[in-house]
């Protein structure tokens, strides 16, 4: 039997229970991915990350991975802020990780709490109606779509997305598609929803990745390069968004919940 390092982190979390809570398990070497997969169903939180540190001169510090309860993705924003978190000890101002399908990303200290240095995509409008049919109602004003499993919904305001009331069944039927319900906020710029049960999670309390898209979006209609943003999640979290070229930086704070050991 072999004992792994274990933390749980609320990222994006202002205080403990708010947040999206994410498991971060530093690896000497990668374990087989069925090993990988059946921890992170162990865990059954949003999303577990596992790091593997590289050599010297590699570019980065670590590579990193992400699996839900199901599936590994491609991308996991909260997860990453977590490992960053976790992994930058004593002086260490910032963390640069290698991933296998969203390139290289940094986290670094920013007052506070943390920034995340994410790719920024734009996306294409596109006609989803059945979908948006599968949310409740009101009906989204404007829908966009990106390659990959990305589908975003903006509505009137605010309480149109909090009353969104999603056929989870039928939404994951529908494919392995992230998505996203977003409108002007009340008290922030922005508020969000985000939803993602073909990949095991009904609804995501805060999603790194979606503001992704979020961010390059709002900053082209709100007509500034940086604006707030709150995920509006029974757990919720705050996430400010900046947009730099094409990089979407995102900050917040993390709280670790957490610590332990994980036995294989």
């Amino acid at each position: 039997m072999t004992d792994l390092p274990f933390t749980q982190v609320d990222a994006f979390a202002h205080a403990p229970f708010t947040g999206n809570p994410a498991a971060v398990m530093p690896l000497d070497v990668w374990l087989p991915d069925v090993v990988l997969q059946a921890i992170a169903q162990e865990n059954n939180l949003a999303e577990t990350a596992f790091t593997v540190p590289l050599p010297e001169g590699a570019g980065a510090d670590y590579e990193l991975r992400w699996f839900t309860p199901t599936v590994e993705v491609a991308l996991c924003g909260h997860a990453t802020l977590a490992s960053g978190h976790v992994l930058m000890g004593g002086d260490r101002d910032a963390v640069h990780f290698r991933t296998r399908r969203a390139g290289d990303l940094v986290v670094r200290r920013a007052d506070d709490g943390y920034a995340l240095d994410l790719p920024a995509w734009t996306m294409e409008p596109a006609d989803r109606t059945e979908i948006a049919a599968l949310l409740g109602n009101p009906a989204p004003v404007e829908t966009r779509w990106r390659e990959g499993g990305y589908l975003l919904f903006v509505y009137a305001d605010e309480a149109a997305v909090r009353a969104l009331a999603p056929d989870f069944p039928a939404l994951a039927r529908a494919g392995n598609v992230l998505t996203i319900a977003t409108a002007p906020g009340g008290e922030t710029d922005i508020v969000s929803r985000v939803f993602a049960p073909a990949a095991g999670i009904d609804e995501d309390p805060v999603t790194g990745s979606a503001h992704c898209l979020l961010t390059p979006y709002w900053a082209a209609r709100l007509g500034r390069d940086r604006f707030t943003a709150y995920q509006a999640s029974a757990r919720g979290g705050s996430i400010g968004c900046r947009l730099d070229g094409d990089r979407a930086i995102l900050s917040g704070q993390c709280r670790t919940v957490i610590e332990g050991r994980f036995r294989v």
